[in-house]
C-alpha cells in the first residue's frame, strides 16, 4: 500500500502529464532567472525535514542530501550549451545515489532508513522532470499521457517478445520459479499489484533509462539497434546489485538486458513513455505473481 508520502509525489508525477500543467510551469519558470532554484531548493529542505522528524540529522547525510539535489540543479543550470556529457554528469548524480543508497546506511539510524530512501527517491524523481521537462524543455521525453492506439497496441506486441524469450531464458538460468498460480490469485490482486509496480517501479525507471538516457543516447547517435542496445547495457547493468542470486548477478543483467532493449523499442515506437512502462509494469506483474 503506498504512503502518505509516495501518494503525495504520485499526485505531482501524475500531475505533469498534463501539457498545460507544463506550459504553465515553464512559463513561470521562464519569468526569472532565480526562479529554476525553487524546487530543488524546496526538495532538499523537504528531504532535510525529513531527516528531522525521523531522528536523522547529522552533518554529514545532511551535507549529502542537500547535495544529491542541488549539485545536479547546478550542473542543469550551468549547461547553458546543452552538452550531452553535462546531461548524463547531472543524471547520473540524481540516479546513483538512490542505486546505491546502501553505502549511506552509516550515516542513518536503522527504523529511518526506509522513510529517508522513499523521500529521496520521490524527490529524484520529481527534481528530473522538473529540471529536464519543465526548464530545459528536453524535447524526445514524451512525458505525456498515451494518445494513439499503438500507445496501447505497443506494450501488449512487446510483452508477448518478452514472454517468448525471457521465460524460457529466465528458467534456463534459474533465475525464474516454475510457473504457478498463487491460492490467493484474483483479478483484483493482479490489477492491484500491476498498479503499484506501474507508480513505484516502472514508470520511475522508464524515466531514468528511456526518457532520459536512451533519449539523451539517440539525440547523439541516432535511433539506431546500436543506440537501443547500450542503453539496454546501461540498463541491464543497473540490476548487477539485485538480489536474489548471488551479487553481482549477472543473470538478472542478461534478463534486464533483453528487457530493456524490448521497452526501448516500444518507448522508440510509442508517442507516450506510459505505453513502456506499461511494459515494463506487466513484465514485473507476471514475474511477481506467477513466476516466484
Amino acid at each position: 500500500m503506498p504512503t502518505p508520502l509516495r501518494l503525495a509525489f504520485l499526485c505531482v508525477v501524475a500531475g505533469l502529464f498534463s501539457r498545460r500543467v507544463q506550459s504553465r510551469l515553464q512559463a513561470w519558470v521562464g519569468g526569472g532567472p532565480r526562479r529554476v532554484w525553487t524546487v530543488p531548493v524546496g526538495l532538499a529542505s523537504l528531504l532535510w525535514l525529513t531527516l528531522w522528524l525521523a531522528d536523522a540529522w547529522g552533518f554529514s547525510i545532511a551535507v549529502v542530501a542537500a547535495a544529491h539535489l542541488l549539485v545536479p540543479a547546478a550542473v542543469v543550470v550551468a549547461n547553458r550549451r546543452r552538452s550531452a556529457a553535462l546531461d548524463f554528469c547531472a543524471i547520473l548524480i540524481l540516479w546513483l545515489p538512490i542505486e546505491f543508497a546502501g553505502a549511506a546506511r552509516a550515516l542513518l539510524p536503522a527504523e529511518a532508513q526506509g522513510l529517508i530512501y522513499e523521500m529521496a527517491e520521490a524527490a529524484a524523481v520529481v527534481l528530473a522532470l522538473f529540471l529536464f521537462l519543465i526548464y530545459r524543455h528536453l524535447s524526445g521525453m514524451k512525458y505525456n499521457l498515451p494518445g494513439t492506439l499503438g500507445d496501447f497496441v505497443n506494450p501488449l506486441l512487446g510483452f508477448l517478445a518478452a514472454a517468448s524469450i525471457l521465460i524460457p531464458l529466465g528458467r534456463a538460468l534459474c533465475f525464474l520459479g516454475p510457473f504457478g498460480l498463487p491460492e490467493a490469485f484474483s483479478p483484483v490482486h493482479f490489477v492491484g499489484t500491476f498498479a503499484v509496480i506501474l507508480a513505484g517501479v516502472a514508470l520511475p525507471e522508464e524515466l531514468l533509462f528511456r526518457s532520459l538516457i536512451q533519449n539523451r543516447l539517440m539525440q547523439c547517435w541516432g535511433e539506431s539497434n546500436r543506440t537501443l542496445l547500450v542503453a539496454a547495457l546501461i540498463f541491464g547493468a543497473a540490476h548487477l546489485n539485485n538480489g536474489p542470486q548471488p551479487l553481482p548477478n549477472w543473470r538478472y543483467m542478461i534478463l534486464a538486458t533483453i528487457a530493456g532493449f524490448l521497452y526501448g523499442k516500444v518507448f522508440q515506437r510509442s508517442s507516450s513513455v506510459m505505453s513502456s512502462a506499461l511494459l515494463h509494469a506487466l513484465v514485473n506483474t507476471v514475474r511477481r505473481i506467477f513466476f516466484l
